[in-house]
């Protein structure tokens, strides 16, 4: 087998996961909440503030000032697919989005997140 048919056929074993995460500041405790349909697009948020050119302005700033040492990336929640019944994903994962905002009220004084006016 080719070396690009191997590489493919690893891409396609390649699980992908969506889910809620957080970039924390350290020391401030400010937090910025973001839904992601692929985790692993923490490493291109992270690339996108190293770069300096995150959107999040106040979220750039403050990466600008304290470092990158001063701020933390975790998963929240994976979210869980269901493999038997009716199963919304975009729905499960709208819900789990609002859940972890309404948790940590990550706006203003405590968050880096633009509070969406109802």
């Amino acid at each position: 087998m080719d070396r690009r048919k191997e590489l493919v056929q690893q891409y396609k074993k390649i699980k992908i996961e969506a889910g809620i995460y957080q970039i924390k500041n350290i020391k401030n405790q400010k937090v910025f909440v973001k839904s992601s349909i692929d985790l692993k697009t923490m490493t291109g948020k992270r690339v996108q503030l190293l770069g300096g050119v995150c959107k999040n302005k106040q979220l750039q700033e403050e990466w600008n000032q304290y470092g990158e040492e001063a701020f933390s990336f975790e998963v929240l929640e994976v979210l869980e697919e269901k493999t038997e019944g009716f199963f919304d994903k975009k729905d499960e994962f709208k819900r789990l989005e609002k859940k972890w905002l309404e948790k940590l009220q990550p706006y203003e004084d405590s968050g880096y997140n633009v509070q969406k006016i109802k």
